[in-house]
C-alpha cells in the first residue's frame, strides 16, 4: 500500500466521520472500517461514468449496509458525481442530497434505496440476473454489450436477515458469476459483539449455496485487489469476499466497539482519530489534492473504457438493427397503442376464475410487450403465470421467459426490485395472496422508489376454501391498500382482469398488485356502450338503479360484485331501488375528481360495502349511513360454496342484511 493509497482511504474515512459528526447523527463505524475496500473497488475495478449515469453497461454498486450511507456519498463526491462538499456537510438535513440512508432517484449514482437490511443484497441478485438475461438476448459473437458486474457491500446484519439467505441460495443456484459482494466482517452489531447471536461460519454457508468465497484482511489493499480480481475471473459462481475489518478503524478509543456503530465519534475522539491516522485535523471535510488526482486519473481511464464501449455498441446497432429495435422497446418499456383491445381479445367467453383469466391476459401481454418478465414462488400451476412455450431461465441458459424463484417470496420481492431498477424490464412475481406478507418490505420499498412492478396474487379470499384460515387472506387487501403508492386491483370478471393488467402495464410510477380468485366468477353484464377504460377510474356503476334515485348503493370488489348484483335483483323485487358499484381499485377511485366520485356514489345515499375481507379503510367511501358486509375474523376450512353460505356471501344473504339495515 502506497502513502497515497493510505491517504485516500483515510480521506474517505474522515469525510464519513466528519459528515456524521456535523449532523450529530449517523453511523461512522462501517464507513471507517470499509474505506479501504471501497477505495480499492472504486479506483481499480468499478466501471462508471458520472456524466452518463444511465450507461447501461456500467457496473452496479449497491450499499446494502445502507446505514453507512456516508461511505457512498463520499465515494460519489470523489468520483465526480453531482455531490459537492457542501452536500456532504448537509448529511441527514432537510432537502439535502445526502439523506440518512441511500435513496434511489434522490441523487445520481445511488442504484437502490437501502436501509432495511438484506434488501440491497437481494436487489443486487435481481440486477445480476437481469444482466445475465439481457446478455443472453442481446450479446452477439461480435459484441458483448452486456458484460459488467454487480458489486455490493454487505454487513453482518444483512447476512443475518432471512431475505439474504433466500437470495444467496438462488444466486448460487443460477450461477450468477457477475455478482461480487464484499462482506464487512467486523463482528459488531448494535448490541455488542456478534457472538451474542451469530456464530456460524459465513464462508462455509455461502459455499454450500454454491458461492465462491475468499477470506481476506479488509484493510490490506493488495489482498482486496486480488480478491476482487479473483471474483471477476470466477465466471460460474457469485463471489463473497469475507473482509475481516475493524469497525471504526482508526479511532484510538472506539474502534472495534459497538459504540462507534451508530453514533458520532465526538469532537475529541474525531480529532484523536485523525491524529492517530496522520491525517490533518483541520479543516473538516478535507480532500488532499493528491487524492483528487487519483480519482481524476481513474476518471480518465474510465472515459477510455466508456468510449470503447460506445463504439462497440454503435457497431452492434448497425450490424443488428432488429436487436437494437427490440432493446429500445424494452429500455423504454414500450406499449402498443391498442394494448387494451389486444388484451381483451385474449379473453375466453365462458366464465372462469380470474386467476385463469389473468394467465390468458399475461400470455397475450408478453407477445406484445417484450419488457415483461417474471415468474412465481413455485406456484405457477396455481397462479397461472407460466408463459407457454417459452422455457425457463436456468443456470447457463438465461434465454427462457419463466423465472423460478423457488419457495422464496422474500427474495422474489427483493429481486423484482433489482430487476426493475436495472432497466429494460417490467417484472412480475406471483404467489398466493396470503403470502404477500412475506414480501411486504420489498413492496413498500418498490413503492418508495416508484418502481413499475406487477404483483399477481391469487387465491384472494376465504373462498380459497379447504386450505383453511392459514391460506385465506382476510386482512391482506386492506394492508396492501394502506401502503402509499401501491395500486391494488381486485377484478370482478374477465374484462376487469384484462384492464387491471393494462393499467399495471401503463403505470410506470409505482407497483400494482392484481388480486385474483381461485373460484369461477361470472362475467358481468354491462351497457353496450360501456368503455373498458372506465375501469381505470377504480370504480363505476355496473348495475343502475331501476327507477329514480337509488335507495341504497352496494359497492363491492372482486368475486363479491356478482353476488351484489344478485342481491340487487332480489331487493328490486321488494321495491328497493339499488345501484351496484364495482370498485376494483378503491385507492384509484379516491384519486378521481369530486364530480366523478359523486356521480358514482352520490352524497347522502346509504352505502353497503361487500368484500370478503376486513373493514379497515372502507369508511372513507361515504359520510352517509354505512354498512360493511365482510369478515370480522378468520375463515375456516371447507368447500368455498359452503363458506359463502356460512359467512353470508350469497345474493340472498346480502339482500337480507341490506334490507334489515335499511329498516332500522
Amino acid at each position: 500500500m502506497t502513502q497515497i493509497d493510505q491517504l485516500a482511504a483515510n480521506t474517505i474515512r474522515f469525510l464519513a466521520a466528519d459528515g456524521v459528526q456535523k449532523a450529530n447523527s449517523g453511523h461512522p463505524g462501517m464507513p471507517m472500517g470499509m474505506a479501504d475496500c471501497a477505495y480499492v473497488l472504486w479506483t481499480k475495478f468499478l466501471r462508471y461514468n458520472p456524466k452518463d449515469t444511465e450507461w447501461m453497461n456500467r457496473d452496479r454498486f449497491v450499499l446494502s449496509a445502507g446505514h453507512g450511507s456516508m461511505l457512498i456519498y463520499a465515494m460519489l463526491h470523489l468520483a465526480g458525481y453531482d455531490i459537492s462538499l457542501d452536500d456532504l456537510k448537509q448529511f441527514r438535513q432537510w432537502e439535502s442530497k445526502t439523506p440518512g440512508h441511500p435513496e434511489f432517484g434522490h441523487v445520481p449514482g445511488v442504484e437502490t434505496t437501502t436501509g432495511p437490511l438484506g434488501q440491497g443484497f437481494s436487489n443486487g441478485v435481481g440486477m445480476a440476473l437481469a444482466m445475465k438475461i439481457l446478455a443472453a438476448r442481446f450479446n452477439t459473437p461480435d459484441a458483448a454489450i452486456f458484460d459488467h458486474h454487480v458489486y455490493a457491500i454487505v454487513s453482518d446484519g444483512d447476512l443475518m436477515e432471512g431475505i439474504s439467505s433466500e437470495a444467496a441460495s438462488i444466486a448460487g443456484h443460477l450461477g450468477l458469476g457477475n455478482l461480487i459482494y464484499l462482506y464487512d466482517d467486523n463482528a459488531i452489531t448494535i448490541e455488542g459483539k456478534t457472538h451474542l447471536s451469530f456464530s456460524e461460519d459465513v464462508a462455509k454457508r455461502f459455499e454450500a449455496y454454491g458461492w465462491h468465497t475468499i477470506r481476506i484482511d479488509g484493510h490490506d489493499h493488495e489482498a482486496i485487489g486480488k480478491a476482487i480480481q479473483a471474483g471477476i475471473d470466477e465466471m460460474e459462481r457469485p463471489t463473497l469476499i469475507c473482509a475481516k475489518t475493524t469497525i471504526g478503524f482508526g479511532s484510538p478509543n472506539m474502534a472495534g466497539t459497538s459504540e462507534v456503530h451508530g453514533a458520532p465519534l465526538g469532537e475529541e475522539e474525531l480529532l484523536a482519530s485523525k491524529r492517530n491516522m496522520n491525517f490533518p485535523a483541520e479543516p473538516s471535510f478535507y480532500v488532499p489534492d493528491e487524492v483528487r488526482a487519483v480519482f481524476k486519473n481513474r476518471a480518465e481511464e474510465l472515459k477510455t473504457v466508456y468510449e470503447a464501449w460506445q463504439s462497440l455498441f454503435a457497431a452492434w446497432k448497425t450490424a443488428h438493427p432488429d436487436q437494437y429495435r427490440l432493446w429500445m422497446q424494452m429500455k423504454d418499456r414500450e406499449l402498443p397503442d391498442d394494448l387494451e383491445s389486444q388484451l381483451i381479445s385474449s379473453l375466453p367467453e365462458k366464465a372462469s376464475a380470474t386467476r385463469g383469466l389473468g394467465g390468458k391476459v399475461l400470455n397475450k401481454a408478453v407477445q406484445i410487450v417484450p419488457s415483461i418478465l417474471g415468474g412465481s414462488a413455485d406456484l405457477s400451476p396455481s397462479t397461472k403465470t407460466d408463459i407457454g412455450g417459452k422455457g425457463s431461465v436456468l443456470k447457463n441458459d438465461y434465454c427462457g421467459a419463466n423465472l423460478h424463484f423457488g419457495i422464496r417470496e422474500h427474495a422474489m420481492g427483493g429481486m423484482l426490485n433489482g430487476m426493475a431498477l436495472y432497466g429494460g424490464f417490467i417484472p412480475y412475481g406471483s404467489t398466493f395472496f396470503v403470502f404477500s406478507d412475506y414480501m411486504r418490505p420489498s413492496i413498500r420499498l418498490a413503492a418508495i422508489m416508484n418502481l413499475q412492478i406487477v404483483y399477481v396474487f391469487t387465491h384472494d379470499s376465504i373462498f380459497v376454501g379447504e386450505d383453511g384460515p392459514t391460506h385465506q387472506p382476510v386482512e391482506h387487501a386492506a394492508a396492501l391498500r394502506s401502503i402509499p403508492n401501491v395500486t391494488v386491483f381486485r377484478p370482478a370478471d374477465a374484462l376487469e382482469t384484462a384492464m387491471a393488467w393494462a393499467f399495471a402495464l401503463r403505470r410506470k410510477t409505482g407497483p400494482t398488485a392484481i388480486l385474483l380468485t381461485r373460484q369461477t366468477v361470472p362475467n358481468l353484464e354491462r351497457a353496450e356502450a360501456f368503455d373498458p377504460k372506465t375501469v381505470y377510474k377504480g370504480a363505476y356503476v355496473v348495475r343502475k338503479e331501476s327507477k329514480g334515485e337509488p335507495d341504497v348503493i352496494i359497492a363491492a370488489t372482486g368475486s363479491e360484485v356478482s353476488i351484489s348484483v344478485e342481491a340487487a335483483a332480489i331487493l328490486e323485487a321488494e321495491n328497493v331501488s339499488v345501484r351496484v358499484v364495482s370498485m376494483p381499485s378503491p385507492d384509484t377511485f379516491w384519486k378521481q375528481d369530486a364530480a366523478y366520485q359523486a356521480a358514482v356514489i352520490p352524497e347522502n345515499v346509504p352505502v353497503a360495502v361487500v368484500e370478503a375481507g376486513i373493514e379497515m379503510g372502507w369508511h372513507k367511501i361515504t359520510r352517509a349511513p354505512f354498512l360493511f358486509i365482510g369478515m370480522q375474523g378468520y375463515g375456516a376450512s371447507g368447500p368455498y360454496k359452503l363458506l359463502a353460505e356460512k359467512y353470508g356471501f350469497t345474493g340472498q344473504a346480502v339482500a337480507g342484511r341490506v334490507a334489515s339495515w335499511l329498516k332500522k
